[in-house]
């Protein structure tokens, strides 16, 4: 069975309501419907320190987190956009996974390979598509396959107090990106899951 681990990469700790954990909860019951196995965490609630190696030493949380990546075929990033950037939670996540970089095998292939990404933002700003341009940008350079499909998003009105958690039924065309992501995203895991990358080498004539 295909698994998913889901990121929630709001600044909130412990359970306090999140737009960003409801995107995530629905994009990971999205995955359910596929037959994906999931989990989540918030990444604020751990101490991930900073640093760009798989363990930064006493007190680093991170090497559970990335075993939990390391462990699953889809990873499910969500992040809230500040000032028109990702949080600064999400780009610590970015910066721990750099370690992948680094641990190549001896047939050149990244323990990320085969493994997909995907990606939600929510704010009361614009800037979705420049957060998950940088977002998908980063997981592409360590490794991880992005499927067919954008984000899934929603952008509130500026300077709004109504925020995403808020809503009472989600826009259908939040509803329908959610549902075409989640599809695509375990279609392609499974696909890689039984036809993992072949090592790179001289191309076949």
């Amino acid at each position: 069975m295909l698994s998913a681990f889901g990121l929630n990469c709001t600044l909130k700790r412990g359970d306090e309501p999140s737009s960003t954990q409801k995107l995530l909860d629905q994009l990971l019951h999205a995955l359910e419907g596929y037959g994906v196995q999931t989990s989540s965490e918030r990444a604020a609630n751990h101490d991930i320190l900073p640093g760009v190696k798989t363990d930064e030493g006493p007190g680093d949380a991170w090497p559970a987190l990335r075993k939990r990546i390391d462990q699953a075929q889809i990873l499910v990033l969500t992040t809230p956009i500040w000032m028109g950037q990702p949080s600064s939670v999400v780009k610590r996540v970015l910066e721990r996974l750099d370690a992948v970089l680094g641990e190549i095998d001896d047939d050149g292939r990244y323990p990320t390979f085969g493994k997909v990404a995907v990606v939600g933002v929510v704010g009361n700003e614009d800037g979705a598509h420049h957060v998950t341009a940088e977002l998908y940008q980063a997981l592409a350079d360590v490794g991880f396959t992005i499927p067919a499909g954008s984000s899934a998003y929603w952008v509130g009105e500026a300077m709004s107090s109504k925020n995403y958690v808020d809503l009472k039924q989600t826009p259908e065309a939040v509803a329908s990106a959610i549902q075409t992501l989640a599809c695509n995203a375990a279609h392609l895991a499974g696909l890689l899951h039984e036809r993992p990358y072949p090592a790179p080498g001289p191309a076949r004539e």
